[in-house]
């Protein structure tokens, strides 16, 4: 990250972007008003830091009564934990438009620092919620999304006719070997054992570059072992009932049918934390409070999270995420 202290006052983004920023806030809280989705607001500092194995937490320290020795506090990298927990107290379907942090993410459409728009619909499913992202994502973007449904292609059909191999099925040399016959440059480092980021190495180099055809697009029916917080549907193969939204190849959106036992999502917490550390990540302990809330009931609920300043780059035309914040990293 370089500084440029004669350009770092000012903003990168326009004021033409900045204006319709705020008009696309008022079309979001429209659209949720009229639905009756509450709107909520969670705290940005929590005592439990994410344990998801590709993500890595800002962290702080509070010192205040009651903690003379001070307490580590991380900065969310999502609302979700918090609004699960107000879920399973009964709030029916809420949503927040919220800022996130990821520690180490920064590119052409990364920012350590971002807008993230979260809901959460009790009594939907994966694929009932992928209707009603694309029913507000055509409501803000009109003309820019073309007419007729989106596409929706099962992780599996993306990668048979993206990629040329069945991705629930196939080892990781044959992963390998689908890699090494597109082209496609393989990172030193590569596990020999684990297929996910051979999947994920095929997803970024092969299939999303292809989704760019089809406009709006949902990929859904995850491999289970790239479940997140989403339920896995038994069957062979058991599948996680999670689906990402893209649009113009850009991932904009991630969503589950999510996960509600918390034995379950405990043993998960236990698994992403042994990867952190094979992967010589921080440890982070798991967030009891969620586990509480999960053990006194969470509803059958469905969730999305989807990236703001992404959609604002669509809706600007812009190239970068630089272009659509009023100040970046190198600005901040």
């Amino acid at each position: 990250m370089v500084m440029n202290p004669d350009k770092g006052w000012s903003p990168s983004a326009s004021l033409e972007a900045l204006r319709m920023r705020a008009a696309l806030l008022a079309e979001i809280r429209a659209f949720f008003a009229e639905r009756g989705v509450l709107e909520v607001e969670t705290p940005v500092l929590s005592h439990a830091g994410a344990t998801d194995p590709n993500l890595d937490s800002f962290i702080t320290r509070y010192r205040g009564p009651g903690v003379a020795d001070g307490a580590t506090l991380y900065l969310h990298t999502s609302p979700e934990f918090p609004m699960k927990r107000l879920l399973a107290a009964g709030s029916g379907p809420i949503y927040q438009v919220c800022r996130v942090f990821r520690n180490g993410e920064a590119g052409r459409r990364h920012n350590p620092e971002f807008t993230l728009l979260e809901w959460y619909r009790p009594g939907l499913d994966h694929h009932q919620l992928m209707d009603e992202v694309e029913t507000l994502l055509r409501t803000l973007l009109r003309d820019r999304v073309a007419p007729g449904a989106a596409r929706r292609l099962s992780y599996a059909e993306a990668f048979l006719t993206h990629a040329g191999v069945d991705p629930h099925q196939a080892t990781v040399a044959e992963l390998a070997r689908a890699a090494a016959d597109r082209g496609i440059a393989v990172p030193d480092g590569m596990p020999a054992n684990d297929r996910d980021p051979w999947l994920d190495l095929l997803l970024t180099q092969r299939v999303e570059p292809a989704l760019a055809a089809y406009g709006l697009c949902f990929l859904y029916d995850y491999p289970a072992s790239q479940a997140a917080l989403a339920r896995i549907r038994p069957g062979t193969p058991p599948v996680a009932e999670r689906f990402e939204v893209y649009l113009h190849g850009m991932e904009l959106a991630n969503g589950f049918h999510e996960l509600i036992d918390a034995g379950e999502q405990g043993e998960r917490f236990a698994r992403e934390r042994q990867r952190r550390r094979d992967r010589g990540r921080d440890d982070v302990a798991p967030d009891q409070h969620l586990l509480t809330a999960l053990a006194k009931g969470l509803p059958p609920v469905a969730g999305v999270a989807l990236g703001l300043d992404r959609l604002l780059m669509v809706l600007a035309g812009a190239g970068s995420i630089e272009q659509v914040i009023a100040f970046p990293i190198d600005r901040a």
